[in-house]
């Protein structure tokens, strides 16, 4: 299903902010995950009503709608002031400021460049207390209601090749990712309790 097929499917309820469908970065094939931002929650739960099991046609298997992960279902005014609150504390603690993305070239070591296809531009995420069994498409899922995600990386045993508990997201928005960061730090996801914040500069020592 194309993007412009997503938007026809759900523009009957209502009107679209943004859409789009996540796509595997090396191969170019749908994931088949897709996000639709409606105007009003109204038109999203009309959406979900209507849509939700159904199969679209042309589609073998029925589709799955629901409102993107947001752990705490808080309104996205509390998510804001929680963010404030975050910010303020950061300030306090490391006098950290808001600062422009940072360009990888002659940054490397500022950056800690221990995270494959990392490039350009971007706001590196580090999720820790991941499953073993967790991959790539979780954190997509985890991440991508929340803005653009460039790149997302689980480390994983060289041995087992099972995750070692802790993968990389990377998001264009300094805003977008702080947004992830408050929501999705404390989230639980299965039995495991995520721990999500600003990679730091140190590596971190699995």
């Amino acid at each position: 299903m194309t993007q412009k097929e997503l938007e026809q499917l759900f523009s009957q309820y209502g009107r679209i902010i943004t859409s789009r469908i996540l796509v595997d970065q090396v191969t170019g094939v749908s994931r088949g995950v897709g996000f639709i931002r409606f105007d009003k929650r109204i038109e999203a739960e009309e959406a979900i009503k209507g849509l939700n099991g159904q199969k679209p046609s042309g589609a073998t298997e029925p589709i799955t709608v629901k409102f993107a992960n947001n752990p705490s279902q808080k309104s996205s005014q509390a998510l804001l002031s929680q963010l404030y609150q975050l910010d303020n504390l950061l300030n306090m603690a490391y006098g950290v400021k808001r600062f422009s993305p940072i360009t990888i070239d002659g940054m490397t070591s500022l950056v800690g460049m221990n995270i494959p296809g990392h490039t350009g531009t971007g706001w590196c995420i580090f999720v820790y207390n991941l499953s073993p069994d967790s991959d790539e498409s979780v954190l997509w899922q985890l991440f991508g209601p929340f803005g653009a995600v460039n790149n997302v990386k689980v480390i994983r045993d060289f041995n087992t090749n099972k995750c070692k508990g802790f993968g990389f997201v990377t998001m264009t928005n300094y805003d977008e990712a702080a947004m992830a960061i408050a929501s999705l730090n404390g989230y639980r996801l299965g039995d495991r309790v995520l721990q999500v914040s600003f990679k730091t500069n140190k590596a971190h020592k699995s």
